[in-house]
């Protein structure tokens, strides 16, 4: 089959990479796309909001299924645009339509709908600037910290975890009154700060079956030992060793299996990914987001885990044949490290030449380079284009080995100003070690 894929990120090569491994895949298309794409499918030049050029480049090409890695063209409706042309509707979807996609694209609705469906989470209040006044008063009656969140899209840096009462204060201000993350902090959620370990747990859905993906743990700040602001994904390790099977047995009960049920009950039919982030809270499991697509790195962590024909688990998914689907899993760990530019979240230089990507093929068998922001130069060089600027994933028989296949490609790259952290995994080797000094 012709398979479209869009997005131009780090998930979104980890997707043609595992896709172009399948014998189900006569050509793959991707748009926009990066230099690490262009190997494994063909590119077109479009925009991931570009709805009529998306549409024509499917006729045109005759796309049997398109597949959507980024979250703004689903909470803008790409599905139910292209469904609404006859000459597009039939084409086989992964990604949820806009009633679907609003469970990450407003954080009010989605906290809604976990209260509604009895699904585990933080307490919370949301407020606008109409009553800013409201939202003070009922900052000074948490104990801090205290975690305010932009209710729209706000590219992964929406979520703001304040120290103390002034600073969550001064933040609702400058998120409701100065347009902080403009339009999508037009409403902002104050909600309770669970302490505990986060995990990513990755459903792939029908709508009305569902299959769980290997899970990952990823790592958000900047600085080394979770130091800094917060970033759209710095490093990701899978499996995650607390996620046993006692816990991600909770994990299904409470939270995955309620919110497939939810959905199919408000009527919305949910064909794609569910990305849910968890806090493990002394061994019970709460939902902190919904994303409604995989998680960038983590996807580069968890995909090379699996072991199935990653197409047949998209046909499935979206023609709702996903009932006594075995998926296959590999034994290895898998670790992402994410090469980043100087400056990153805050502002960062583009067009610095990449070197060391030569050094080795992209996949040598022990670790993989997945582009994210990098765009082509001239006689065949790469540059940064992004803040997020490579992900390097390595794999192993354990948690160190993968780490020091990962490690060892990061340092055969460099370009001027490169940042990484050298701590990824490196709370989970601890947590191992004072497990196994328990009597």
């Amino acid at each position: 089959m012709n398979i479209l894929l869009i997005g131009s990120g780090g998930r979104e090569h980890a997707f043609a990479w595992k896709i172009a491994q399948s014998n189900r895949c006569t050509q793959l298309f991707v748009a926009p796309g990066n230099p690490g794409t262009s190997g494994l499918g063909k590119t077109l030049q479009l925009s991931i909001t570009d709805f009529e050029g998306i549409k024509t480049a499917c006729i045109q090409q005759k796309i049997d299924m398109i597949v959507v890695g980024p979250e703004e063209p689903l909470v803008k409706g790409l599905k139910d645009f292209l469904q609404d042309h006859k000459e597009t509707k039939s084409i086989l979807f992964v990604g949820p339509g806009k009633d679907g996609a609003i469970l990450e694209g407003s954080k009010d609705f989605s906290k809604d709908f976990m209260s509604k469906f009895g699904i585990p989470t933080a307490a919370y209040q949301t407020f606008t600037k109409d009553d800013l006044n409201e939202g003070l008063k009922f900052i000074s009656a948490q104990d801090p910290p205290i975690v305010l969140k932009a209710d729209g899209l706000a590219a992964g840096k929406g979520v703001l975890i304040c120290a103390n009462h002034e600073e969550a204060k001064f933040q609702l201000g400058e998120m409701l009154l100065q347009e902080k993350f403009g339009e999508a902090s037009s409403k902002v959620v104050i909600e309770e700060f669970l302490t505990g370990i986060e995990l990513s747990v990755f459903v792939a859905t029908d709508g009305e079956d569902y299959v769980i993906l290997p899970e990952a743990k990823d790592y958000k700040r900047i600085g080394e030992e979770d130091t800094g602001p917060n970033t759209g994904g710095m490093g990701a390790v899978s499996p995650v060793p607390f996620a046993d099977e006692s816990f991600m047995k909770k994990v299904q009960e409470r939270i995955v299996r309620p919110t497939i049920d939810g959905l199919k009950s408000e009527g919305i039919d949910y064909r794609g990914f569910l990305f849910i982030g968890i806090m493990n809270k002394d061994g019970d499991p709460y939902v902190i987001e919904y994303n409604v697509r995989m998680g960038d790195p983590e996807t580069q962590a968890v995909l090379p885990r699996i072991k199935s024909d990653f197409v047949e688990l998209l046909e499935r998914m979206a023609n709702k044949t996903l009932k006594d689907y075995k998926l296959l899993v590999n034994g290895f760990v898998s670790t992402t490290v994410v090469m980043v530019a100087g400056g990153y979240p805050d502002s960062y230089e583009k067009g610095k030449p990449i070197e060391g990507l030569d050094s080795a093929v992209q996949d040598d068998g022990v670790s993989i380079v997945f582009h994210a922001g990098t765009k082509a130069g001239a006689q065949g060089q790469v540059l940064t284009n992004g803040g997020r600027v490579l992900g390097i994933t390595g794999q192993g028989a354990t948690l160190q080995a993968a780490l020091s296949n990962t490690y060892e490609r990061v340092d055969k790259i460099h370009w001027e100003s490169v940042n990484f952290r050298r701590d990824i995994g490196q709370d989970i080797l601890k947590l191992g070690l004072e497990a196994s000094q328990k009597p």
